[in-house]
């Protein structure tokens, strides 16, 4: 039955305290793991020095917080909210990129976001978070083109693009499809949308 109620669809759509909490979590959580994820990215450049661009094949760890916050929470501004608490924390803990992380989190959180607003913020399938994913990644990809590898060769940055993308899908959509069902599985999420 469709109720027609619509305070009742309000409160159903607007932000719980618990949704700003535990979307804040994440953020701190995965702002975390990026401090982390950081050393391994320079450690995978590091060891591979004829074939950096391999190392974009970990770069979808950086889109999870979108994924997984806009999967627990599903309310609208989640991804960019998850992504630009995560990138802030990183920065905080000291990042070799400095301030850009914010950038970099706000606009991969605003390419996931996008994707979930075209989809009503109702559909939470694995294509729709693999699309959510891969629109993280154009303007990451696009950002650290003009700004760290503008002189890079064209065809290079296709290779990374590649890279980021199979990343992003593989690591933020299915990655955090399965630690969001790792978490319900615990009862940790009880009271949040399944």
């Amino acid at each position: 039955m469709i109720s027609t109620d619509r305070s009742q669809s309000t409160r159903a759509s607007g932000w719980r305290t618990r949704d700003i909490v535990i979307t804040a979590v994440i953020g701190v959580a995965f702002g975390v793991v990026f401090w982390a994820w950081n050393n391994v990215w320079l450690a995978a450049v590091a060891a591979f020095p004829a074939v950096p661009w391999i190392a974009d094949l970990l770069y979808g760890v950086w889109f999870m917080p979108a994924i997984v916050a806009m999967l627990i929470v599903r309310k609208p501004g989640a991804a960019f909210f998850a992504e630009l608490v995560a990138a802030g924390l990183s920065m905080l803990m000291g990042t070799v990129w400095a301030a850009d992380v914010l950038l970099s989190g706000a606009l991969q959180g605003l390419g996931a976001e996008l994707v979930f607003l075209a989809f009503g913020y109702r559909l939470f399938t694995f294509p729709v978070l693999a699309a959510a994913a891969l629109a993280a990644s154009v303007p990451a990809f696009i950002h650290d083109w003009i700004i760290w590898y503008p002189g890079v060769d064209p065809v290079v940055q296709l290779v990374r693009f590649v890279m980021m993308a199979v990343s992003a899908v593989v690591i933020a959509g299915g990655g955090s499809m399965l630690l969001e069902r790792r978490l319900r599985e615990t009862g940790v999420l009880q009271g949040f949308p399944d």
